[in-house]
């Protein structure tokens, strides 16, 4: 049998503790919740959406200069960084960018190869050609959404390389390579 109260004969002073239940709570306004609230882990978090969450970053900033002469051969431009990815269905947004490219001679070229743990991710080809040579150009950037299948510790390195014609080619400072895990 229901209870019909007028005016405003009940206050929270004369409900006795444990008679109102959680399945008798429909919706509580937000502007209500005040206090201590109780602590809550994820698992309780309900209708989020999925997918494209940024779950961490790592960077690694190196204010020197790189220099090659190696042709067509890459070598280690000593920038390196490791990421520890929470799932195997995250992806790795990998972001490298210098300050600029400097050629010594006409028709010369830096290729830049990012590589997780020894496997090529991404290359990108950033040609620089001049007449008489010896010219700076901005790099620019390379940016590339890498899937790694694991939750083991990856390392991403940076390699270059020179192009075209025999010469020398800088990769100038500052040069900066960023990972970030991207929830699947």
């Amino acid at each position: 049998m229901a209870i019909t109260i007028s005016g405003s004969g009940i206050t929270s002073a004369n409900i006795a503790d444990g008679t109102i239940v959680n399945a008798d709570v429909a919706d509580v306004a937000a502007s209500k919740l005040t206090g201590a609230l109780p602590a809550i882990d994820g698992s309780a978090l309900t209708n989020l959406p999925g997918g494209g969450k940024v779950l961490q970053v790592v960077t690694d900033k190196i204010a020197s200069n790189f220099s090659t002469s190696s042709q067509n051969v890459f070598v280690t431009t000593g920038q390196s960084l490791a990421i520890t990815p929470s799932s195997t269905s995250s992806k790795i947004l990998i972001m490298f960018s210098a300050k600029s490219v400097t050629t010594v001679a006409a028709n010369t070229a830096i290729n830049i190869e990012v590589r997780r743990s020894g496997t090529t991710v991404t290359q990108g080809d950033y040609y620089t050609a001049t007449v008489g040579g010896n010219q700076t150009v901005p790099f620019g950037a390379i940016h590339t959404l890498d899937s790694p299948s694991t939750t083991s510790a990856i390392t991403y390195e940076v390699f270059a390389q020179e192009g075209g014609v025999p010469g020398t080619v800088y990769l100038n400072g500052p040069r900066e390579i960023t990972l970030m895990e991207i929830g699947a």
